[in-house]
């Protein structure tokens, strides 16, 4: 161990520091040591008939809080989480689905390296410059390829993310905005754009801070913008981004869990506005069985004034319950 641990219940993982530079393609692969990691993919998709539909797919790795010598292949030392969802205004709320597995006897893993993660029939792989996506859910399906268009976004300073004013509350994180999608969803051929995010971590959460807003958006004209902050019990920002703020205009009361989420919000970053609206209020996330949490993960454009400027996701943790990572 050294000053560089972060220590839970004696097992030390490394931490985030702003020295580390990122590489890739290695940096595309897992990372092993680190206490938690995804791979997340939201977007916007398009059918044949010219309907909007909305798609996630996000693949946790985390390790586990033990040690073990153990060599056999049935120890366990990591987790893969996956969630999947699919937001289609015709359905009237979202369909989404889980998995979780320990990663003995490889039905479940992820790749040092590059780009492979998957849980039983759920993958996702990084494969000559395109992402291949394969979704088998209980009542809807994803078969998707996402080219990339633009460069890599290395967020916060270079790739090294703070989540909270002590140093160690940080992650590297980089995001691959305007990604091309073409498939099929539920067997049916679609188009659309995605925002790719990976993440990882050994002290996630800020002190004091029990969830989350984060947007992720693909603007019209090949920008995108990424904003988040970190919320306290109160409700109030326990740290942002210079310049970052949410404000809250509307909020949308789930029927199932009695939980309030803003679903509607502005959002102001480097010194523009931009209002977020969803593609339908019901997006909530009953996740618990995986994750042991309910949140709120939304398609929604963005606007300024009475245009629209770009689409994207919003994501809501932490108010149902607090966050634990």
């Amino acid at each position: 161990m050294n000053r560089r641990d972060f220590v839970l219940a004696g097992l030390a993982f490394p931490l985030v520091t702003p020295d580390y530079k990122l590489q890739f393609p290695r940096d595309h692969g897992a990372h092993p040591a680190f206490r938690q990691e995804w791979w997340y993919v939201t977007g916007w998709l398009k059918t044949a008939r010219g309907e909007d539909l909305g798609f996630q797919i996000t693949f946790f790795r985390s390790r586990l809080n033990i040690e073990n010598a153990n060599p056999s292949a049935f120890t366990p030392r990591q987790v893969i989480l996956a969630h999947a969802a699919l937001a289609d205004p015709r359905h009237g709320r979202l369909r989404h689905d889980q998995r979780a597995a320990r990663t003995a006897l490889d039905l479940a893993g992820s790749r040092e390296g590059a780009t492979k993660v998957w849980v039983d029939d759920w993958s996702l792989e990084l494969s000559e410059e395109k992402y291949r996506a394969g979704i088998k859910a209980r009542d809807f399906s994803f078969d998707l390829e996402l080219a990339p268009g633009v460069s890599l976004v290395l967020q916060g300073d270079k790739g090294f993310s703070r989540k909270g004013h002590k140093p160690d509350e940080a992650s590297y994180y980089y995001s691959r905005p305007q990604l091309a999608v073409s498939g099929t969803a539920n067997g049916e051929r679609v188009t659309g754009t995605a925002w790719l995010d990976h993440e990882w971590s050994s002290n996630y959460m800020a002190a004091g801070a029990t969830g989350w807003d984060w947007c992720g958006i693909n603007l019209d004209g090949g920008g995108s913008l990424m904003a988040f902050r970190m919320r306290g019990t109160d409700g109030k920002t326990v740290f942002a981004p210079p310049g970052v703020s949410f404000e809250v205009l509307r909020k949308w009361k789930s029927p199932r869990t009695g939980t309030d989420y803003p679903v509607s919000v502005l959002v102001k970053a480097n010194e523009r506005e931009y209002l977020l609206e969803p593609l339908m209020d019901d997006q909530e996330m009953d996740v618990r069985a995986s994750t042991g949490t309910i949140y709120w993960e939304g398609a929604v454009r963005a606007s300024q004034g009475n245009r629209q400027v770009g689409k994207g996701y919003l994501e809501l943790t932490g108010y149902w319950r607090p966050m634990k990572l």
